[in-house]
């Protein structure tokens, strides 16, 4: 092997994350959710980053659904402690997922990590569970995107905003969801280290 080809290290761990976070139970999202998740998911995946969810139903399923078929790369961070309790105490899925990861914090404590894990949030249809999230995210300072729909989601984010006195964050709202990652991906990539000298590489 050349010098030239041993001295280029690759660095898959600079691939940006985006947390999906919705409702697992969608009968409230309207009729059009789940191509928007799935489309969601496939701009994700398009646009070249990795897709990281709660590992449940709904709509980061969807998410999911969506980045797998456009050759992606989906995360699952999961409430269980094994695949045995994932699957058999939450009823959470196994599929559309390239790696699952075992946290055993239950829902409160998985929103923690998932959202930590991840560089940015993509905030859609959705209830408590992804508003802990949202507000997790918030006060860690993360790029968040809202996707605007047939849904209350967003409007409930904007009221807690203007109601909560603490500034708007770094918050994008938009109702296109190609649009949206484009915008969080540039959010990210202007917070992301440009350069870094690694002592122990080759």
């Amino acid at each position: 092997m050349e010098n030239n080809q041993k001295n280029e290290v690759k660095h898959p761990h600079l691939k940006i994350k985006i947390c999906v976070s919705g409702a697992a139970e969608t009968g409230h999202c309207g009729i059009d959710a789940l191509e928007v998740g799935k489309t969601l998911g496939r701009e994700i995946a398009a646009q070249g980053a990795v897709l990281t969810t709660g590992a449940t139903t709904g709509f980061p399923l969807w998410a999911a659904m969506g980045a797998k078929e456009e050759g992606g790369i989906s995360i699952g961070v999961s409430p269980a402690n094994s695949e045995k309790e994932h699957v058999e105490k939450y009823a959470l899925p196994l599929e559309y997922m390239d790696l699952i990861m075992y946290t055993g914090q239950g829902y409160p404590g998985r929103d923690i990590l998932l959202t930590r894990t991840s560089d940015a949030i993509i905030i859609g249809c959705g209830r408590i569970g992804t508003l802990h999230e949202f507000t997790v995210a918030f006060e860690d300072d993360k790029p968040i995107g809202v996707l605007e729909g047939d849904w209350e989601t967003d409007e409930i984010i904007k009221k807690i905003i203007e109601e909560g006195h603490r500034g708007n964050g770094k918050i994008i709202y938009e109702s296109d969801p190609k649009k949206l990652v484009e915008k969080i991906l540039k959010a990210v990539d202007e917070e992301k280290i440009k350069t870094h000298k690694c002592s122990g590489c080759i």
